[in-house]
């Protein structure tokens, strides 16, 4: 038995094919260009608002900023790879691999924006990072699926309509209650409708790729409407992200938000995906198990980078008393992480 073992585990290791090689790289490449375009785009919005209305505060100016652009640009191109990587490899070999774009944004931000992370915040980032992987990780393979109507009709389930009609409704009173009274001073509003959002395009990003793939295979999918419906969603969905996105960089700092985007919206995608291909109808106790422990990571990781904003208005007080700072500089001394920029404070 243990000679069997041993034999199942060379088999398991002998080697990575020429696909899943092709797709290790395109998630590699995927994860250095999403994480440079948070910091050319961060640079492009810095630029915008300083001669504009700043994105953070309805502004649109940076539509008009060439930086913005190729920013925008380095995104589409990383996400393009990232879409690629999963015709060569397996789901389980290519989602890990986004959270390397937290790390890339994070050591650009540091030499490029100057922006610094306080200890317990890059502990908060390796938690995330950590707890976002176990789940991963364990999350069961795809379904064999062999048209876009299957795809259709999982989605036209009541469980995950349920869901659907719940995310829209949350977004909806983010947007309209949430987001005019605390959009400025709490981190977690922008990116919880990006993340909700984020879920249901990649539900719909799936059923798109389902499509072209089997088009590409001889199945032609464009002929169905379903198709073009699912691409309709997926282009209201990309907008309504980039908009809040954009906001959530101007306000607050880098280094946060791409982790915390990066946790909320893997693991909102997983929940969706979990309830409309019932993922784990096929897996075992232990492998749900430790997709739990790994959420309860997150929410430490979340918990931390969240404490070391108390940290930072700390460290400012004492920082205010002994020198003056421009009002477009961060108030925060260089080991702290400022979540705010200085113009975006409020006096009482």
């Amino acid at each position: 038995m243990e000679d069997s073992a041993v034999e199942s585990w060379q088999d398991s290791y002998g080697g990575m094919s020429a696909d899943n090689l092709k797709g290790l790289v395109l998630a590699l490449s995927s994860s250095f260009f999403i994480g440079a375009s948070f910091i050319v785009k961060k640079k492009g919005l810095k630029k915008a608002g300083a001669s504009g209305i700043r994105a953070g505060v309805g502004g649109y100016s940076y539509l008009y900023e060439p930086l913005w652009w190729v920013g925008m640009m380095t995104m589409i191109v990383g996400e393009i790879a990232n879409f690629a990587a999963y015709a060569f490899a397996p789901a389980i070999l290519v989602t890990p691999l986004g959270a390397l774009s937290i790390i890339i944004s994070a050591a650009l931000a540091h030499i490029i924006l100057r922006e610094r992370l306080h200890i317990f915040g890059v502990l908060g980032c390796v938690l995330c990072v950590v707890g976002s992987t176990t789940i991963v990780l364990h999350a069961p393979q795809e379904r064999e699926i062999q048209s876009v109507k299957e795809v259709w009709d999982l989605a036209t389930e009541p469980a995950f309509l349920m869901y659907a009609v719940s995310v829209m409704a949350a977004v909806f009173i983010l947007v309209v209650r949430v987001i005019p009274e605390y959009g400025q001073t709490h981190v977690m509003v922008y990116i919880m409708v990006c993340s909700l959002v984020g879920s249901l395009s990649v539900m719909s990003v799936k059923a798109v790729g389902i499509a072209l793939k089997l088009t590409f295979e001889g199945m032609n999918q464009l002929i169905y409407p379903q198709t073009w419906a699912f691409a309709l969603v997926v282009c209201v969905c990309v907008v309504t992200q980039m908009n809040y996105l954009n906001k959530a960089l101007d306000t607050f700092n880098t280094a946060v938000v791409s982790p915390i985007y990066y946790v909320m919206f893997t693991t909102l995608t997983i929940l969706a995906s979990v309830i409309m291909f019932k993922d784990w109808d096929r897996q075992n106790p232990t492998q749900i198990v430790t997709e739990i422990c790994g959420f309860v990571t997150i929410l430490s990781g979340t918990f931390l980078l969240h404490k070391t904003k108390d940290l930072a208005d700390g460290s400012s007080a004492s920082l205010s008393m002994r020198s003056s700072r421009h009002p477009d500089e961060s108030v925060y001394d260089p080991e702290g992480i400022p979540l705010r920029r200085q113009e975006n404070i409020r006096p009482s």
